[in-house]
């Protein structure tokens, strides 16, 4: 469990071969005497699967229209909420700003009478 495990390397030619091979040999506790029996059947060949395709979309042109309208949408709202965000940010900070200039000529004010 604690021994790393090496993956299996498959190789082009389509054969699996394992890069550790075990040390110890398993020997079986009783030899086997007869080979398994042949299946009667007659199974047709396993044909290779091949990746099933999806089909592709296809806009119509007044779909075209509205996916492009749709993302233009989408663009002018994101930057009108960034765009205010962006004034939200600044007109606070130059409230702040006029807010401690007075404070400290109201404090400095006091000083000098």
């Amino acid at each position: 469990m604690i021994r790393p495990k090496i993956p299996v390397n498959p190789l082009p030619t389509g054969l699996v071969i394992p890069l550790d091979q075990p040390t110890t040999a398993v020997e079986p506790h009783e030899p086997h005497t007869s080979a398994a029996p042949a299946c009667g059947c007659h199974h047709a060949p396993v044909q290779p699967t091949s990746r099933v395709q999806l089909p592709a979309v296809r806009l119509t042109p007044v779909g075209l229209v509205a996916a492009v309208a749709g993302g233009a949408g989408l663009v002018l709202v994101v930057g009108a909420v960034l765009v205010s965000m962006f004034l939200a940010v600044a007109i606070t900070g130059a409230s702040v700003a006029v807010c401690a200039v007075v404070l400290r000529s109201l404090l400095n004010g006091q000083n000098h009478r």
